[in-house]
């Protein structure tokens, strides 16, 4: 069923070329941008007209108003099964608990004697969440992307999630409790490209905000990258994906199962298995067959992501090579199941997160981990880091110097600016003793 890669016996190449050779799904947000470009901007002439005739549109709805009530959000959080809101409120608690310990508070550097710099942390002002509503529902997206936020101290959350027709135009009654028991009362049932756009530019209903965060399909991550530069946002998120590291001490039920697991999100989803044991791989090649017999999704999801160009075994002659190979590939997701896991993920520079060991898989972290689960895909973990406090922040520095610390430089900064040809710079420092800059 999954295909394999078999990279034993030659040197690895570097960089690019070993990139090259690891499987990806195809995600071509660049043709997608000129499609959502035309949405986005009726968004910004039209507002909630357009929003309402899209919900028509693509999700078969005719909404009255794009706001949800405040009565849905009660409603739907006293019809929620209580097993849910039990899980729902452990995941609040958990990722509350990681996140409240990112904070940054103000660090002041005495550069020299009357010379400070001083970096303080300011939250964005106002950040608009998305939910995604399509083949699955995802309140632990909803807690992902507001606990963050409001650890940051973000003033204005509010949240948008595709409208369902089996539920009255609103969005999906799991995803307004969840807000409910987050405390976020400002929600909006609209999807896609559109409600990037309604946070962008605002409607006659809707704040625009500074920031949008939140994962999606296609046609959202498009409207971000077109949107960048206006509005901060977190990442284009595209397929999801899982890289498990493992050696012959891994369970081959327990890699099948984490395999399996990321590929019941999507048909584009990656699942990836790198280790130098022709027993394993043949092992979880085998075990894959009874555990998809049993399970969900199979036809629409499961095996089109397993047989597709972006899953396959990848056979290494060892860990080192293994751990090259993980490195390039980047992954959202990487489990470690080897011998000294933990010592192996040490060893680990490329990854969203890192599940150390048989009793950490991916789906804790999904949920009940306290980690954050909004991770970079598509190898951008190289450069790029998972949603967190962080990311709802902005360090401003701020120079205070005396007049004594600034005669101290004067004449490296006037050197400096005739260096650029920037007189006027040196200029701004000479006025400030009579134009006759001291030479300490």
């Amino acid at each position: 069923m999954i295909s394999r890669i078999d990279l034993r016996g030659d040197a690895l190449p570097e960089g690019g070329a070993l990139r090259d050779l690891l499987p990806r799904a195809e995600f071509d947000v660049e043709a997608a941008l000129e499609k959502v470009r035309p949405l986005c901007e009726d968004v910004h002439h039209r507002g909630d007209a357009a929003l309402i005739e899209y919900a028509e549109r693509f999700d078969g709805v005719r909404l009255e108003r794009v706001r949800v009530p405040a009565a849905a959000l009660t409603e739907a959080l006293a019809g929620l099964d209580p097993l849910v809101r039990a899980a729902l409120e452990e995941s609040i608690a958990r990722a509350t608990r990681v996140h409240a310990e990112q904070r940054r508070a103000p660090h002041p550097v005495r550069v020299v004697p009357g010379g400070t710099v001083t970096e303080k942390w300011v939250p964005v002002e106002r950040v608009g969440l998305y939910a995604p509503g399509g083949r699955s529902v995802y309140p632990s997206s909803v807690i992902m992307n507001a606990v963050p936020a409001q650890q940051a101290g973000v003033a204005s959350v509010a949240l948008a999630s595709p409208p369902q027709k089996e539920f009255g135009g609103l969005p999906h009654p799991t995803i307004l409790a969840a807000c409910a028991l987050l405390g976020i009362d400002e929600v909006y049932a609209a999807g896609g490209a559109q409600a990037v756009a309604m946070f962008a530019y605002g409607t006659e209903t809707c704040a625009p905000a500074n920031m949008v965060t939140g994962p999606g399909n296609i046609w959202v991550a498009a409207a971000k990258r077109y949107f960048t530069g206006r509005i901060g946002i977190d990442t284009e998120a595209g397929p999801t994906e899982i890289a498990v590291l493992a050696d012959d001490t891994a369970d081959p039920v327990h890699v099948a199962a984490d395999l399996i697991s990321q590929a019941e999100h999507d048909p584009l989803a990656a699942a990836v298995l790198v280790t130098d044991s022709e027993e394993l791989a043949n092992a979880v090649a085998k075990e894959l067959e009874p555990q998809i017999a049993a399970t969900k999704h199979v036809e629409d999801r499961i095996v089109p992501a397993l047989t597709g160009r972006q899953s396959a075994i990848v056979l290494v002659d060892g860990l080192d090579e293994g751990l090259r190979v993980v490195d390039a590939y980047g992954a959202e997701h990487l489990e470690i199941q080897t011998a000294d896991a933990a010592a192996v993920a040490e060893r680990v520079r490329n990854a969203g997160a890192i599940f150390v060991g048989p009793w950490s898989p991916v789906s804790l972290g999904d949920y009940c981990a306290g980690s954050n689960h909004v991770l970079p895909t598509g190898g951008c973990a190289c450069h790029s880091s998972g949603l967190s406090v962080q990311s709802f922040l902005r360090g401003i520095h701020i120079v205070d110097y005396t007049r004594g610390a600034l005669a101290d430089v004067a004449h490296h900064v006037v050197t400096l600016a005739e260096a650029e040809d920037l007189p006027a710079h040196g200029a701004a420092v000479k006025a400030r003793f009579g134009w006759k800059v001291p030479n300490r």
